[in-house]
């Protein structure tokens, strides 16, 4: 399918008639992420997945300027009016997915298109912005630090270079499946070690080069979401500290939180109750 100028690659499954869900994956996934959880969903809702930009099947224009969140919004609307033609969406996102399902739930743009939002591993980067900015004034270098040293990779992925660089070593296909068995305790199967990987690390670091640089170091006052949201949060994510979610109330004013003893990657690990999460909560909003 088309999106904002580019080619989609996007799936669909479960009844028509039934409550639409778009589920967005995250860095440096695929669509294929979802595949645990699709099962646990398609009874009871209608489930569309794509992949972003860069990722699996989608086009992957070159360019930081190309992975910026208009860019990322036109390729949702154009996901909704293709897939879901009028009517509004229940919007989960994974990592990035859920960083920037954080933007599109605080658009004008989106109203009367999602109906709820739900954020899984993924805090807002003004959340993230805003929790880092506290601990310096409260002078608690010490946790900035630490906070910082768990997201290493991002300052690799921002370096000119530093994408390539680190898929041709580091986080090299055969060497990524290992570390996925190693922190996250996930089997290297035929997702984690798929032959796209290294194409969609390279490419999808653009989210990195375009939006982090972009909006960290500036100081934005909260854009609150205009649907509800759920926030599933694993508490033992190697990547996320749990503490960049601690403002998350003032970015959306009726807030679900949920934890889970999980590591980051918990859509593969229980793939279950994050679909009953889900599940849940998207019919409490359809009830109104």
């Amino acid at each position: 399918m088309q999106g904002h100028g580019v080619r989609l690659a996007a799936t669909q499954t479960g009844p028509d008639d039934r409550p639409p869900l778009v589920l967005v994956h995250g860095y440096p996934d695929s669509k294929e992420v979802w595949s645990a959880v699709i099962p646990h969903l398609a009874g009871r809702f209608h489930v569309i997945t794509y992949d972003v930009r860069g990722f699996g099947g989608s086009d992957a224009p070159r360019g930081p300027h190309a992975y910026g969140y208009e860019r990322l919004a036109g390729d949702l609307e154009a996901v909704i009016d293709t897939l879901s033609p009028g009517r509004a969406v229940h919007l989960v996102g994974h990592d990035w997915g859920g960083i920037a399902g954080w933007e599109f739930a605080a658009m004008e743009r989106f109203d009367g298109r999602l109906r709820s939002f739900t954020s899984i591993a993924g805090p807002s980067l003004d959340q993230i912005g805003l929790s880092l900015r506290r601990l310096v004034r409260r002078g608690r270098l010490g946790e900035v630090i630490r906070r910082l040293y768990r997201s290493w990779y991002v300052v690799m992925l921002c370096l000119p270079g530093g994408p390539t660089l680190s898929w041709r070593g580091a986080l090299a296909r055969g060497r990524w499946a290992r570390e996925m068995e190693r922190r996250e305790g996930l089997a290297a199967d035929g997702y984690v070690s798929r032959a796209s990987l290294q194409r969609d690390g390279l490419h999808g670091a653009n989210l990195y080069r375009r939006n982090i640089l972009m909006r960290l170091p500036r100081a934005l006052r909260p854009q609150p979401a205009r649907v509800p949201v759920q926030l599933i949060i694993p508490t033992r994510d190697h990547f996320i500290s749990e503490g960049y979610y601690e403002q998350a109330e003032r970015y959306a004013p009726r807030l679900v939180r949920r934890r889970v003893d999980a590591t980051h990657w918990v859509l593969r690990s229980h793939p279950e109750q994050i679909a009953d999460w889900i599940t849940g909560f998207v019919e409490e909003v359809e009830a109104g």
